[in-house]
């Protein structure tokens, strides 16, 4: 028999025990990223922004305007990546570019008042969600994910070498 065709079992899912807390932590956030875009989706049919343009309205909001490559870099994306998303956006109407204030010679990247909107939309229809969910937890596990949230928030900072921690 070869080795191509022998059968392996499937190795079973680590339990709470036995895992390491980074595998638990990743799969709880892979899981709970997963779950709430597809919950959104399904009671929000009109919320269709892809995860990426979400990524990038939320980095505009917070640094704007700001030039391509500064954007790419902040996202760790090709510079062809975040443009080619920059172009589909400006048709949508989320963003425009313009000259950059710093560089007339250069051009610019900003949120647009349909974009600040849309994001404002995108957030709420998340934290309602979101608050839904804990509303249906008992209130050990509502204060067991209370008291985690400063700790996973220092952990997102320490992952973000942009971070101002």
């Amino acid at each position: 028999m070869s080795p191509q065709s022998r059968h392996h079992p499937p190795t079973p899912r680590p339990t709470a025990a036995d895992a390491p807390d980074a595998r638990l932590l990743t799969e709880a956030v892979t899981h709970l990223r997963r779950a709430l875009r597809a919950s959104i989706r399904t009671e929000y049919p009109w919320e269709t922004l892809p995860m990426a343009q979400v990524e990038l309205l939320q980095v505009l909001a917070e640094h704007s305007p700001a030039r391509v490559g500064d954007i790419a870099a902040r996202q760790r994306l090709a510079v062809s990546t975040v443009s080619g998303l920059i172009s589909q956006m400006i048709s949508a109407g989320l963003v425009a570019r313009a000259v950059d204030p710093r560089d007339r010679r250069a051009s610019a990247v900003t949120l647009t008042d349909a974009g600040r909107g849309q994001l404002a939309a995108w957030a709420q229809a998340h934290e309602r969600r979101l608050s839904e969910a804990l509303e249906s937890l008992d209130a050990d596990d509502r204060s067991a994910v209370r008291a985690a949230l400063p700790a996973l928030l220092r952990i997102a900072d320490l992952l973000d070498p942009g971070s101002p921690s």
